[in-house]
């Protein structure tokens, strides 16, 4: 079983982002974000990512249905009480679906194959939904999770406190 590597992009541009992810070996960037640009860094653009990685003999992939940016439906229960923010009470609601367990399951196939990162645009994985990608591949799928941090350091995962793993495998975070 591989490890499943996490990074945020943050101000980083086409050179320092490639010696990061060059450092850490990544083979394979997934993008998960919910729209794949950037205001202010056109060197993160999905187009210019699927040009310029591959010079760094990475592959690159966007996969939408990890994206954040996701609301509860007006009336849904949110279970999701520890957390405090609204966007990622959202987004915990979101990993118990299908769409989710599918492009998990396949980042994850990948992550078993080759050094496999999820990328976002927050440099600090704890401001991020991939905090709750991390704990869902960790708790709930048993698979390693580390962080790529923007000196290049890998930081191991450390789960939620409020999460837990529920009977058919997918977390709560109610704790």
């Amino acid at each position: 079983m591989g490890e499943l590597l996490t990074v945020g992009h943050g101000t980083a541009d086409r050179v320092r982002l490639g010696e990061l992810l060059t450092e850490a070996g990544v083979a394979l960037l997934v993008d998960v974000r919910r729209y794949p640009a950037s205001r202010t860094n056109p060197d993160v653009h999905r187009e210019e990512l699927e040009r310029w990685l591959p010079e760094y003999g990475i592959d690159y992939r966007w996969e939408p249905h990890l994206g954040g940016r996701r609301h509860v439906p007006a009336g849904e229960p949110e279970p999701d009480t520890w957390w405090k923010v609204d966007a990622f009470r959202a987004y915990a609601a979101y990993t118990r679906t299908q769409d989710f367990d599918t492009a998990l399951t396949g980042v994850l196939a990948d992550a078993a194959e080759r050094t496999t990162a999820v990328m976002c645009s927050e440099s600090l994985w704890w401001r991020c939904h991939r905090r709750l990608i991390a704990d869902v591949a960790a708790l709930g799928r048993g698979t390693p999770v580390a962080h790529l941090m923007p000196e290049g350091r890998l930081s191991p995962h450390q789960p939620a406190e409020g999460a837990r793993r529920l009977p058919n495998g997918h977390l709560c975070w109610d704790g």
